[in-house]
């Protein structure tokens, strides 16, 4: 376990796959978006493109919220703090995208040409409802 994300989060963030939404930066300009993620020990790994990928290049701080419940009425949130780091590595991102698609249920080779994005989590904040 992570010493910077307490026992019950890792808990959430393994369990029922919800929907993240990675916040990056640049040019003092925030941009948020829907994507997929696996969580392991302090480590979140997602596969990404375009803007979001971007934007991680010129801007490693980001941030990753999500929460579980029904709409407008959550039972979690968290928030994750972070450093990103682009992984290019061929295999590397193979391995993360089958990863992440079997935690959600897709096909395996789904999305296979986006680029893994590993996230070390610095600090976490969330909250029961």
């Amino acid at each position: 376990m992570s010493e910077a994300v307490p026992e019950e989060v890792e808990a959430f963030l393994t369990g029922n796959p919800e929907t993240g939404f990675l916040a990056t930066s640049t040019d003092d300009r925030p941009h948020v978006a829907p994507l997929w993620f696996r969580y392991d020990d302090g480590v979140v790994e997602l596969m990404t493109t375009g803007r979001k990928l971007a934007n991680v290049r010129e801007n490693p701080r980001v941030s990753l919220a999500a929460e579980s419940g029904d709409p407008g009425n959550p039972d979690w949130a968290v928030t994750l703090l972070g450093t990103a780091t682009v992984v290019e590595d061929e295999t590397a991102n193979r391995e993360a995208n089958r990863r992440i698609n079997e935690r959600y249920g897709a096909d395996p080779d789904d999305w296979a040409e986006n680029t893994l994005v590993r996230i070390d989590v610095g600090s976490v904040s969330y909250r029961t409802y």
